[in-house]
């Protein structure tokens, strides 16, 4: 049977930044509480006409602009960032992105795990229809009242993974390890427009859950750890990542060195937290700046607080340096337009979504763009 994984990815991200040692001095901190503490540099943040619809298509847009859409007859938009209680956020991205009318399109949520779902779904698909390809979106913004402890992880981020037979870049193996627990670490009621966290109720959960999918994972019939070249976490932010393998690595009998998880830090030490398209942004990394992963194995752990963890395994592609895209991410970064703690500030207290009508200011240098809201019902445009 042919392999089916992870045929190529793209990322996307907000029009804006805000460099974590401008918000330190704001609040007169030590800027190391940051950079060291939780491992974090900077966080993105979007334009007033930006929200997921907007990353997640210009994130797709560079999919389908190297592919095709042939094949393509499943969408999957996993977020917990969503714009309607009814409407998924994918169809949208479809009509954006002039996509055939023979398609399904799903919206996902379990917190920051959605994307992981959606790329379990989107293997299932393939397997049975190797000839089908599937379209997998995970796009967030991550919102925190101001003056608080979670302020500093904020972010905002997509990443468009295309899921095939025959991959380019990841055969994923079938083995999976599965962790459910109900835990009250993370939460946003509806009524809320900012997340609600728990932080050290969330270390634990998160590091629970690894360690408990890893046991699964074993059960499974999975690899031995030796046998797993890198990992990439979720990172809500990086040091959580870093606490959650050091305990996996006393679990197993195992040396911990830091140094194997950092090149997956890259990325996500400057958009901040992306909730479901954080581990994605972290295996985009990875493969775009390590050099030598050819035939090994990854190791892929997605956290949804709440909660809910998954730990699966796939083999680096042969070729996967041929389809590396690390100078484009850099300028994607780089071309970010810089806040002041105040614009941020003043973004941030503008930012909850409304369905009175608006019109959205012309902002954004990404292909899409949110007009605004008319008649109830938001309205998107290419830029």
């Amino acid at each position: 049977m042919t392999g089916v994984g992870i045929h190529d990815i793209a990322i996307a991200t907000g029009h804006h930044v805000l460099e974590l040692d401008d918000l330190a001095e704001r609040l007169g901190v030590d800027p190391a509480k940051y950079h060291v503490g939780i491992g974090q540099d900077a966080f993105s943040v979007p334009a007033p006409d930006e929200d997921i619809v907007t990353m997640g298509a210009a994130a797709a847009k560079e999919l389908i602009d190297r592919h095709g859409v042939d094949g393509i007859r499943t969408v999957l938009f996993a977020t917990e960032s969503g714009v309607d209680q009814s409407k998924a956020a994918g169809v949208y991205v479809h009509g954006l992105l002039g996509l055939p009318k023979a398609v399904r399109v799903v919206e996902l949520k379990q917190a920051c795990y959605g994307g992981m779902a959606a790329v379990q779904l989107a293997l299932g698909i393939v397997a049975r229809a190797p000839h089908e390809r599937v379209l997998v979106i995970a796009a967030d913004v991550a919102r925190y009242d101001v003056d608080t402890p979670a302020e500093p992880t904020q972010g905002a981020g997509a990443a468009a993974i295309l899921v095939s037979a025959d991959p380019d870049l990841i055969e994923i193996e079938p083995a999976a390890g599965v962790y459910t627990a109900d835990v009250d670490d993370f939460w946003r009621p509806n009524d809320r427009s900012t997340a609600l966290v728990d932080g050290r109720l969330s270390v634990s959960a998160y590091v629970n859950a690894f360690v408990g999918a890893w046991d699964d994972l074993a059960e499974q019939g999975g690899p031995a750890y030796d046998d797993i070249a890198r990992f990439v976490h979720h990172q809500p932010f990086t040091k959580m990542a870093i606490k959650a393998h050091r305990k996996l690595t006393q679990h197993v009998g195992a040396p911990f060195d830091e140094a194997d998880l950092a090149i997956g830090f890259t990325y996500n030490r400057q958009t901040g937290n992306t909730y479901t398209a954080s581990l994605w942004i972290g295996l985009a990394a990875l493969l775009d700046l390590d050099d030598d992963l050819a035939g090994e194995r990854l190791g892929l752990f997605s956290y949804g607080s709440g909660s809910v963890g998954e730990l699966i395994t796939g083999i680096v592609r042969p070729d996967y340096r041929e389809h590396r895209r690390a100078g484009r991410v850099r300028s994607l970064l780089e071309a970010r337009v810089p806040l002041t703690v105040d614009a941020y500030r003043a973004l941030h207290a503008a930012g909850a979504a409304t369905s009175e009508d608006v019109e959205r200011p012309r902002v954004t240098t990404a292909p899409f763009r949110f007009a605004g809201v008319r008649g109830g019902a938001r309205h998107y445009e290419a830029s």
